[in-house]
């Protein structure tokens, strides 16, 4: 007897558990694509496995349905995989051990992949059953979706014919999700020539800002250390004649900086005006952020006198013109969902090598044309101060639809289930419906999922009585789909 064996709706919960005891970590998808194309040949379903193991199963509409429109049942087979200090269990060859505690299902030690695999255990229990009342089904299971969306940018969607999608890849029972941002990683780079001198230095840190994550919380009106900075550079630049000898700040594109730290070398009569300046804009960045980054601090430290290598004038004033003067932060919200941020940038890396500073924004947009724009405006700028572009990790965004039949009818049967309206957003994320979006003209698609807590942590729980309703949610709405 299986630990979830007791629970209902038996099929739903049967599929969860022996997905579970599969290994299925990002980048470890084989025997769990493999079990996927088992299934499919015990049931003589059509389907296809690709290369990278993702794979798509057909079903015919059950009696009565027959010529009805396909419906796309999309989920992904990988989880985040990680364990707690101390846990002996091998996320590469081994299952999870699941528990109940009350209305939560999770992993001991573990996290529980419930982000995605409640979508594949609802997808395989409407396989399975021919009592069911729905449309023809083409089950799509994508593989490591949790590090880029891999799989589905690699699949080949040419013998898809629906145009209607069932995403089930949230994690908040009632929410359905309509949109989501497109992305790409843009890096500006300033090449640099350096020059000789001797000299002290001054080392400026800011640190300990709130940071965040760029599309989840872009809308938070955080200050990003890395723009703080370059307001710091111009007000010194703007006391004296100083050269850069290194800057850095930030760990990740996609997240807010919380530090920065940039070394500079001006004349020594200089210092105190620069030190001051430093001060004061500081002061100023620290008054206008004081009540979303109460904890920024400023450290300055003067360098002993010794040879160092720094920028010249120009490349100095280059830099520093850029992160001036480069956009950042919020560009524009939806205007048919005005709490939904449409396209934004951050400026979330800055790294000084060898031989060149380079500055790496995460750009984000839900309208496509928005996000070239915002990539035009950082090529632009950086080609006329001397430097280069470079734009990679390009994912498609989804762009809301104001006309989505599937839409209404999610939401009329939400109603009548629940007696309430559900919340209908977009995110300023990516989702694998952008890509599907971008290669099937005229997809009408939304996003749904039961309730889920911590995912991607070992705190992670699925909760039992959600999973049931989203599941009667989906049936539902299957079965109006005539």
């Amino acid at each position: 007897m299986g630990v979830l064996s007791d629970l209902k709706p038996k099929k739903v919960f049967h599929y969860f558990e022996e997905i579970c005891s599969i290994p299925h970590g990002s980048g470890n998808i084989e025997q769990i694509s493999d079990y996927l194309v088992k299934f499919a040949k015990e049931r003589s379903l059509r389907f296809r496995q690709d290369e990278k193991g993702n794979v798509i199963i057909w079903k015919d509409g059950s009696k009565g349905y027959e010529q009805s429109a396909p419906v796309i049942l999309q989920g992904h087979m990988d989880m985040v995989a990680v364990k707690e200090e101390g846990c002996n269990k091998n996320l590469d060859t081994e299952g999870l051990d699941l528990e109940i505690n009350g209305d939560m299902i999770s992993a001991t030690g573990t996290s529980l992949g419930g982000d995605d695999g409640i979508a594949v255990a609802f997808s395989l229990a409407l396989l399975d059953d021919d009592e069911l009342a729905h449309p023809p089904l083409e089950a799509v299971f994508t593989v490591d979706e949790e590090i880029g969306m891999l799989g589905a940018d690699y699949m080949d969607m040419s013998d898809l014919k629906g145009r209607i999608l069932l995403n089930m890849d949230s994690e908040e029972e009632g929410v359905f999700t309509v949109s989501c941002a497109g992305g790409a990683t843009v890096t500006s780079m300033f090449s640099f020539r350096r020059e000789n001198v001797t000299a002290e230095a001054l080392r400026v840190k800011i640190e300990n800002f709130t940071g965040g994550h760029s599309g989840v919380e872009i809308d938070k009106g955080r200050a990003n250390a890395n723009v703080a900075m370059g307001r710091i550079l111009r007000a010194a630049g703007k006391a004296a004649d100083i050269r850069l000898e290194t800057l850095n700040g930030g760990e990740k594109d996609n997240a807010i900086a919380k530090f920065g730290e940039a070394v500079i070398v001006t004349e020594p009569e200089k210092q105190e005006a620069v030190q001051a300046a430093v001060k004061k804009a500081f002061g100023q960045i620290s008054e206008e952020y004081r009540v979303t980054d109460p904890d920024a601090v400023l450290v300055m430290e003067v360098l002993p006198m010794e040879e160092r290598q720094v920028f010249t004038r120009e490349n100095t004033e280059a830099v520093v013109t850029a992160m001036l003067c480069l956009p950042a932060g919020i560009q524009r919200k939806n205007p048919q969902m005005p709490e939904l941020v449409q396209t934004s940038l951050n400026l979330g890396v800055v790294i000084t090598d060898k031989e060149k500073i380079s500055l790496s924004f995460s750009v984000r947009s839900s309208v496509e044309s928005e996000k070239e724009h915002l990539i035009d405006q950082i090529t632009c700028l950086t080609e006329a101060l001397g430097g280069s572009v470079t734009v990679t990790g390009q994912y498609p965004g989804w762009e809301y639809r104001s006309d989505s039949p599937l839409r209404e009818l999610l939401i009329e049967v939400y109603k009548e289930m629940y007696q309430k309206e559900p919340v209908v957003e977009g995110i300023h994320a990516g989702l694998e419906c952008g890509i599907f979006a971008s290669r099937l003209d005229n997809l009408d698609a939304v996003s749904i999922g039961p309730q889920m807590y911590h995912i991607h942590t070992t705190k992670e729980e699925l909760s039992i009585s959600s999973a049931q309703r989203t599941w009667e949610l989906v049936l539902r709405t299957l079965e109006r789909l005539k």
